[in-house]
């Protein structure tokens, strides 16, 4: 019988994003002394005194924007601010960014005047220098990688891992709103090409809208902290879905956890629209994505540093790793959280 030599073809979404980042990586060993966290984490870090914290991403267009209702400066401000909440994610302080970009011949100056006065703004606000970066030519379409780059004290660091049997799960902010953003935003996009003479009134969504075109990297609640004397053990931003970012901290920590459903934040804006959607709130939560809030653990005894903060939500608690990583629903029924976020290769 003949072998089969027929090359194994394995589908990247079947992966995912982190798995496919795991599978690709795992022999890869830190051989400097500098080289203080490699891939894993919201960044890496390098540096022996204040450690060099970094973290890159990258944005496609027809993948993670769409230019018919993402205007360039609005893209601009995001792709900034998606690096920076990684960086506020380690309990660090962004300090750099560099910008490349793929561009076709489609795009006037103009238009990339219009990107760069996002990005420009973004590092206004957020105190950043634009440091370097790289610009090539496309085939199709846009490319934004933005590398940033931050500090911080060796004794501030926070990591995914960390999370102890009976600490606190707490969010920032409210959660839900960039995803039914997108979802008014797809819908007034198809009522567009149905109607290229219909005006969208989007003021009853602003809220919403504004979560998916301009979010915040959420550098306030880092301060924050600080503040308040509170050191997380634990923490992750809110890029992929509540469920995804749970189980990371989850599975670093070596933990479970209880996530209660009827302490989730949600704006009632976002339950308003996941109405006329048919979608369940929840649902929409742990899906969802592009939030850009924290997601952190701390212990019992510094509950009272938080207690009432209008800007913090304690969500849950961390169990031992046997019970699972579970939701709580509001009739007390207990549902595995599985990860329903986003798959960049589905």
């Amino acid at each position: 019988m003949l072998e089969d030599k027929t090359p194994q073809r394995t589908p990247l979404e079947e992966l995912g994003e982190f798995g496919l980042i795991k599978h690709l990586t795992h022999s890869f060993d830190l051989s400097h002394e500098s080289s203080k966290l490699g891939i894993g984490d919201d960044a890496a870090i390098i540096g022996s005194r204040d450690p060099i914290v970094i973290t890159t991403d990258m944005l496609v267009e027809g993948v993670h924007f769409d230019l018919s209702y993402m205007p360039l400066k609005h893209l601009g401000y995001k792709a900034v601010i998606v690096n920076l909440s990684d960086i506020y994610a380690m309990n660090a302080q962004p300090k750099q960014i560099t910008v490349s970009l793929a561009v076709s011949n489609r795009f006037p100056l103009e238009a990339l005047e219009e990107l760069y006065e996002g990005i420009g703004q973004a590092c206004k606000v957020y105190n950043i220098d634009l440091v370097g970066g790289d610009t090539v030519s496309s085939q199709k379409g846009l490319i934004i990688s933005i590398t940033a780059i931050g500090q911080v004290k060796e004794d501030q660091i926070v990591y995914r891992k960390g999370a102890k049997v009976n600490d606190l799960l707490v969010v920032s902010g409210d959660l839900g709103g960039a995803y039914i953003g997108l979802q008014v935003l797809r819908r007034e996009q198809e009522v567009f090409k149905a109607n290229p003479d219909h005006q969208p009134d989007l003021e009853p969504y602003s809220y919403i809208v504004e979560r998916q075109l301009k979010p915040e990297a959420r550098k306030d609640v880092v301060s924050l902290l600080k503040e308040l004397s509170v050191h997380p053990t634990s923490m992750i931003d809110i890029s992929d879905g509540l469920s995804s970012e749970i189980l990371h901290l989850c599975e670093e920590g070596n933990v479970g956890c209880e996530l209660y459903e009827e302490k989730i934040p949600i704006d009632p804006t976002v339950i308003r629209a996941c109405e006329e959607f048919d979608l369940d709130p929840t649902l929409v939560v742990l899906s969802g994505g592009e939030d850009y809030e924290l997601l952190f653990t701390i212990d019992q005894k510094e509950y009272p540093n938080i207690k009432g903060n209008p800007h913090l939500t304690v969500v849950g608690h961390i169990t031992a790793k046997n019970e699972g990583a579970n939701l709580i629903t509001r009739n007390n029924t207990k549902i595995p959280i599985t990860a329903q976020g986003w798959n960049a290769f589905s």
